[in-house]
């Protein structure tokens, strides 16, 4: 099932092209679609697909069976998109299309069948066949327009974590379409109407997001958009204490799975790479803002965390401090047994 207009029509034009061998230059000139019995019928002008299907495209043509005494027969019959040095150049030998491209042709009709969809397949494609009389090689216009849902991020290339998103969803379908927007493994959708839009996003938004475009004849979904906002987080938490030791944590649900890298803010090279990064001996100097980058073959994203020194009394507010505090417990422990002998000793003196 797919997007089209279906028709025949009767009034487009024709290319007929001078093929004789010898003649190095390509004669064309054109003439009223079923004119003098020529003519190239397609059974849909405009086919909306998706990415990976498969298509077929259908027409029939027609020509006259006899010409000044002589009967017209067909000697060849190819499909299109492309022209070099003024010749239309086959699908069957275009490299775009290898393995990927079956005519199925019968007595004035031809279907071509393209496998494995991409999104570079979208062009107008047109269907040629020569004949043996002068000049009777013809060329059906306008043509069949294939298409995909195509779907597109707002702004491009990184997305920061509390920035505005907004993902677009477009087609040339006819009738035209209503879109629906969905998040892969989720129940519910999320968005009607051509854009889903993210205020502010999140980590929590990360997923794959794909729209669904759907008129009278039949519904397609384009491909996915990944949107990947890793999430970082600090061991332990709470306030950092001068001289410690302090654990960073990046992770995504990134497919394929991601790369990390740690940035700290306004430097240039990085701190660390991995899913972790670990500072051993915190220090003022360390404070500010860190940021993960995770990076596939799909695009990278990053997300920030802000580090400082907690702030505390003055006897406890570093390492050092603690240290001294424990010294004197461990003193005041030690010596308490000592005073208990004296005490007992002075005591019994007095007693006698």
């Amino acid at each position: 099932m797919y997007f089209s207009l279906v028709a025949g029509f009767s009034l487009h034009k024709v290319s007929l092209c001078c093929c004789d061998s010898v003649v190095s230059a390509v004669l064309c000139v054109t003439v009223v679609q079923g004119q003098d019995g020529w003519g190239v019928t397609y059974t849909s002008t405009k086919i909306c697909a998706f990415k990976g299907s498969t298509v077929d495209i259908h027409c029939t043509y027609t020509y006259p069976p006899r010409i000044k005494g002589h009967n017209t027969t067909v000697e060849r019959t190819f499909w299109f998109t492309k022209v070099q040095n003024k010749e239309p150049v086959d699908l069957r030998t275009d490299s775009d299309y290898t393995g990927r491209v079956q005519y199925h042709c019968a007595e004035n009709s031809c279907t071509l069948i393209i496998t494995d969809l991409r999104e570079s397949d979208s062009a107008v494609y047109k269907f040629r066949f020569i004949t043996n009389q002068d000049g009777g090689c013809f060329i059906g216009s306008p043509g069949v327009t294939v298409s995909l849902p195509s779907v597109s991020v707002s702004p491009s290339g990184q997305i920061v974590e509390g920035s505005s998103v907004t993902l677009t969803c477009s087609t040339d379908a006819n009738p035209a379409a209503k879109y629906t927007w969905y998040k892969e493994n989720d129940h519910k959708y999320h968005s009607q109407g051509p854009q889903l839009v993210f205020s502010s996003i999140q980590s929590s938004d990360s997923g794959q997001y794909y729209c669904a475009a759907e008129n009278n004849l039949g519904m397609r979904t384009s491909q996915y958009i990944f949107i990947v906002l890793p999430s970082v987080s600090v061991s332990p938490s709470g306030q950092i204490v001068e001289g410690s030791s302090v654990n960073l944590t990046c992770s995504s649900d990134a497919n394929p799975a991601a790369k990390y890298t740690w940035y700290k803010e306004n430097e240039d090279s990085p701190k660390a790479s991995g899913q972790i990064f670990t500072i051993t001996d915190f220090r003022a100097e360390h404070s500010g803002n860190y940021y993960c980058e995770a990076q596939n073959e799909r695009g990278r994203q990053n997300s920030t965390l802000h580090l400082t020194v907690g702030t505390s009394s003055p006897l406890l507010g570093n390492s050092a401090g603690m240290m001294n505090i424990i010294r004197l417990t461990l003193v005041v422990l030690m010596l308490i047994p000592l005073l208990l002998l004296i005490l007992w000793t002075r005591y019994n003196n007095t007693f006698k």
